[in-house]
């Protein structure tokens, strides 16, 4: 399999990190990792929209040659194809909360923060919009309060002791915010040490950049 990807954004980072975080933990699934320069648009090149034709990353190139375009649809296909430690736990209940809260993280805290980026920062020279920037600061207290609240018990992880999908949801937004030189997380300091505590992890190392 290959996974086609590149460094800082926030969709392909969330399918690195579980990749990354897998392989720590002993597996190796095979998968070879392709670099796609967005910067440059090689996203919109012929080559890579018969991968995907919405010109996205990252993608999953199956055995058979057929893709998976969706980050979530690409981590759920690893955890099912490779069941042994599944980073989404072992019943369905567990299996259930840990999807839950990466939905949270998602689409309250990580997709809000790459919108904030683009329009205050646009690595690709978007113009910035102070109106919908105001609308997204106003948004975030309430998701990275819950967080904030839900880490007070000292735990190390978003669920307990077991890095979970979320992780990588949260990790991969907050790099992206790091490389947009955009302040998310300075008033919440369970955050700020789950933060650098997750940075710290062996995948994390291997596979942020900011």
């Amino acid at each position: 399999m290959k996974l086609y990807t590149v460094p800082a954004a926030p969709n392909p980072t969330k399918v690195m990190l579980y990749i990354a975080e897998r392989e720590a933990a002993g597996l190796d699934m095979g998968i070879e990792q392709v670099r796609v320069n967005t910067l440059k648009g090689e996203q919109n090149s012929p080559e890579h929209l018969r991968r995907n034709p919405f010109g996205a990353l990252p993608v999953l190139e199956l055995d058979d040659g057929r893709y998976l375009t969706e980050s979530l649809s690409i981590i759920h296909f690893l955890d099912e194809t490779f069941p042994e430690n599944s980073m989404l736990g072992i019943d369905p209940l567990e299996r259930s909360f840990a999807r839950d809260l990466e939905r949270i993280v998602e689409l309250r805290i990580a997709t809000p923060i790459a919108r904030y980026v683009h329009v205050t920062n646009s690595p690709f020279g978007l113009p910035a919009d102070p109106k919908a920037a105001a609308e997204i600061e106003a948004s975030l207290p309430k998701a990275l309060g819950y967080i904030e609240e839900m880490l007070s018990d000292g735990r190390s992880l978003l669920l307990g002791e077991r890095v979970s999908i979320a992780d990588c949801t949260l990790q991969s937004g907050l790099q992206f915010a790091r490389f947009g030189k955009a302040e998310v997380i300075g008033d919440y300091p369970n955050i700020q040490a789950w933060d650098q505590a997750y940075r710290a992890r062996p995948a994390a190392l291997a596979v942020l950049k900011f």
